[in-house]
């Protein structure tokens, strides 16, 4: 399994939709409004880095409302 953390920055209130949308996406398991540089963390366990992307590079990136995204896939 992959896991991955997707950081995510959102249009200004649209944090509480956003979270929603992104916890329907098949392989999010979480997805958490936080302070800071970004304004909600999305965690994913998939099988491969390839569904890493496309949960990240497709899914998340096609909601409106999102700005930008980094995605970091944890080591162990």
């Amino acid at each position: 399994m992959v896991t991955a953390f997707v950081m995510i920055k959102a249009n200004t209130g649209e944090a509480d939709r956003l979270r929603t949308d992104i916890e329907d996406i098949e392989g999010v398991e979480s997805a958490y409004i936080v302070a800071g540089d970004v304004d909600l963390i999305a965690k994913a366990r998939v099988d491969t880095p390839a569904a890493v992307k496309e949960i990240a590079a497709t899914r998340i990136q096609e909601v409106e409302g999102i700005e930008d995204t980094q995605t970091y896939i944890a080591m162990d």
